[in-house]
Formats: C-alpha cells, structure tokens, sequence
C-alpha cells in the first residue's frame, strides 16, 4: 500500500473513532446522524468498532509484506468492519426515541 493511500486511510480511521468516542461518551451525534441514531451509545461502539476493523486493515495492509498472514489479517479485518457496521445499525434501529431538539 503506497504512502498516500496509507494517509487519508489513517485520518479516516481517527475522524470515525473520535466520532465514536463523542458518543460512547457524551451521547452526542454528528448532525447529519441525529435524525436516524435512537441509541447512541450503541452506534458509537459501532463507530469504534468500525474504525478498529480500519486500522486492523492499515496495519495489514501497509505494515505487513508480502507474507501469508497478509490475506488472512485483510480478511479480518473486513469481518470486523461488517460486524462494526451490524452494531451501528443496531444503534438506528433498537433504543428509546431520541428528543427531536439538540443533542440529548
């Protein structure tokens, strides 16, 4: 993986588990988001998740050569990004209703 492929990969990464921290921590949303997540706390853990699955990539893919845990850690990585995205649909779907003003 070259250099700039590795770059916006890793700030996309930090971006989406800061992100998930805000929520896991304070409840609160990006604002494009607030409409649809009923749970956030959930949809946050989702968020770590997903920027974990992201970073496991990275490292796979930019740290590790050309050996044979390289395919195997890509494919992890990917089965940890979908169950990171089945948890931040859990956190739209299941949950009390959200306040329609403001973050809670």
């Amino acid at each position: 993986m070259k250099l700039y492929v590795a770059v916006p990969f890793a700030l996309l990464a930090l971006l989406v588990a800061a992100s998930g921290v805000a929520a896991v921590a304070r409840g609160w949303v990006l604002p494009m988001n607030r409409h649809r997540v009923r749970a956030p706390r959930i949809y946050g853990w989702g968020q770590l998740v997903v920027a974990f699955a992201l970073g496991c990539q990275l490292v796979f893919g930019l740290v590790i050569g050309d050996s044979g845990a390289r395919p195997l850690g890509t494919l992890v990585g990917s089965a940890i990004l979908v169950a990171g995205l089945v948890v931040m649909m859990a956190g739209q779907l299941v949950g009390g209703d959200r306040k329609r003003g403001g973050t809670p």
